[in-house]
């Protein structure tokens, strides 16, 4: 049986870096790819699989929890169905009016795929693989976490924001809107750079604020568990540390939850209200 001062610094050099559980590892699986220069390789990370993860859970939950059973719904379809009936008539139907169902599919798959994403990386699944293979030490992790992910994420959102403009107004009646509303014409050297800016920083807002939350979470809880292992490590009244810190973790952990469903509404409300702005007649 191992000592208290051998389980401390182990556990000391595996929260040496906090950073280390929420930045992208490269896992140890790639498949070749034919390039101008040769044969290369591509590499996935695990965020990526955690991405991947979150879509295909989604997938296979999704059909099972709303199978009909009956014309009255319960259990997790009930719920299921309140959350979504909130989506559409709280927050979609006020910013886009008679638009609504035409954009609701996309509003309901943004938010379940980042809730999804968001709770999928509190779950331990780096430690369980690390107990079978160290090569698996990094396979878990928050995709949100990921400043690449939520960006391409807000992509998504920056394309049906302009597609749906130009939908429903048609391209140039969108963008003649768009750049200039009811401003006279003589304004368009100010509008115009000042249009394109905030296009550009909408997308980016919503991906930084993502990014920004998710992983901030993370890090104050592996500093808090790096202060256990110090105490752990120490020993003696130093382990009044350790508790003190394991408590702070686990309160975090629990705020953790809480963050992970309002990132999703705050992602999605704002992409909703984006798209309103962008199909309503007025700029």
């Amino acid at each position: 049986m191992s000592d208290p001062a051998t389980i401390g610094s182990s556990v000391l050099a595996a929260g040496a870096d906090p950073l280390s559980h929420v930045i992208p590892h490269e896992l140890h699986f790639s498949w070749t790819r034919l390039t101008w220069d040769g044969v290369g390789t591509y590499t996935i990370t695990n965020h990526v699989v955690m991405l991947i993860a979150s879509a295909l859970l989604l997938l296979l939950v999704v059909p099972v929890v709303t199978r009909a059973k009956g014309l009255v719904p319960t259990g997790g379809r009930n719920m299921f169905e309140a959350v979504l009936q909130f989506l559409r008539e709280e927050v979609a139907r006020p910013a886009l009016g008679k638009h609504t169902d035409k954009y609701i599919g996309f509003i309901w798959t943004m938010f379940f795929l980042i809730l999804t994403a968001n709770l999928l990386g509190m779950v331990p699944i780096g430690s369980a693989g690390a107990a079978i293979d160290s090569h698996l030490a990094h396979i878990g992790g928050t995709a949100t976490g990921n400043f690449s992910i939520t960006l391409g994420l807000a992509l998504c959102s920056f394309i049906l924001i302009h597609f749906s403009g130009m939908r429903e107004k048609g391209f140039g009646g969108y963008w003649n809107s768009f750049f200039f509303g009811h401003a006279p014409i003589w304004l368009a050297p100010l509008m115009i750079p000042l249009e394109i800016l905030g296009a550009l920083v909408k997308p980016f807002a919503l991906a930084i604020r993502l990014f920004a939350n998710m992983i901030a979470g993370h890090v104050v809880i592996a500093v808090l568990l790096g202060f256990a292992a110090v105490g752990i490590a120490m020993g003696g009244a130093a382990l009044g540390i350790t508790a003190v810190s394991i408590l702070g973790a686990v309160f975090i952990s629990l705020l953790e939850v809480l963050v992970a469903f309002i990132q999703a509404y705050i992602f999605t409300f704002l992409t909703t209200l984006f798209v309103g702005m962008a199909v309503q007649s007025d700029h």
